[in-house]
């Protein structure tokens, strides 16, 4: 609690500092000081606009960690390459953002690409700002996979989940789980490929399935593949109470797995641009360095005001 106050007064100190030196560049007729003040302002008001989208971040699980898997569409060779691209635009925006990345499950495809991915991010508010990324993502290119160099359209769809610690929340009955072991089939040494340490979970009332094969022991396998379920379960619990106060507001608009969110076309043009928001940029070779900020924030944005709209109506 005592960082959350610290992390608001902290720009309030900042402001007032900035209006002593404003009222000492106006005595002195100081241009060094006026510049000075032109400069921590707008760093002060990066910094603000940061807390103001936190204020966004108000959802039950905003504030937790997230699991975000990753699968390719159709299309063979071309989809899970398109995957894997995603699978590092979205290391790379971890990363940037400080936070921990620890990959649960990764499949790698038999040419190029994954077949799935999983990964743990670790971090405040790493869900709430992550959320944003879940639903199918479109990409446009020249297949570097096509002798003819023709265009190709790929998807990938992209789920996110909060990291839900076993705190009696979430009830799991181990008579609605079915375990089942398998040999990894990825890479991992001998240790790996000669012992069923590989879990897969399917959760009966559901109908959910999740796996892990990317530690060493069954063991470890099956409490990572727990903590995803557990995160499965509780996006599930979270979409229903969404869906319900959606019948409530008499909202017309259906809440689906599967909706294209976002497009990248790398030709005949290049351009990014979020369906949802419409925020566009042509700068595509940043978006997949990690540079997706801007999308997370105008979602961030777009939402709160899709939910005021509701409220007032």
């Amino acid at each position: 609690m005592r960082s959350r106050i610290q992390r608001w007064q902290g720009p309030r100190q900042r402001l007032d500092d900035l209006m002593v030196l404003a009222e000492l560049a106006s005595e002195e007729q100081s241009d060094s000081v006026l510049s000075e003040i032109e400069s921590e302002a707008a760093e002060l008001s990066k910094d603000i606009e940061k807390l103001q989208l936190q204020t966004l971040l108000s959802g039950e699980y905003d504030r937790n960690g997230a699991i975000l898997s990753i699968h390719p569409g159709a299309g063979g060779t071309e989809s899970q390459d398109w995957a894997q691209m995603l699978l590092r635009m979205y290391t790379r925006y971890a990363e940037q953002s400080g936070y921990e990345v620890t990959v649960l499950d990764l499949l790698p495809g038999e040419e190029a690409g994954i077949k799935s991915a999983t990964l743990e991010i670790s971090g405040e508010y790493a869900y709430g700002y992550l959320r944003s990324e879940k639903g199918v993502h479109r990409l446009v290119r020249i297949s570097p996979f096509d002798a003819n160099a023709r265009r190709h359209t790929s998807f990938a769809s992209v789920d996110v989940m909060p990291v839900i610690e076993d705190d009696g929340e979430i009830e799991i009955s181990p008579a609605d789980l079915r375990i089942d072991t398998f040999r990894s089939g990825g890479a991992g040494g001998q240790h790996v490929n000669k012992t069923d340490s590989a879990v897969r979970i399917t959760h009966l009332p559901t109908g959910i399935v999740v796996q892990c094969q990317n530690e060493r022991s069954q063991h470890s396998n099956r409490l990572t593949a727990m903590r995803i379920l557990r995160a499965k379960l509780a996006e599930r619990k979270q979409a229903e109470m969404e869906e319900r106060l959606g019948e409530l507001r008499g909202d017309v608009q259906e809440i689906a797995w599967g909706n294209q969110i976002r497009s990248y076309v790398f030709h005949p043009y290049n351009m990014v641009k979020d369906h949802r928001t419409q925020v566009e940029t042509g700068n595509v070779s940043a978006v997949m360095d990690g540079d997706i900020a801007p999308f997370i924030e105008a979602y961030l944005r777009w939402r709160a005001s899709s939910h005021n709209s509701d409220s007032a109506s």
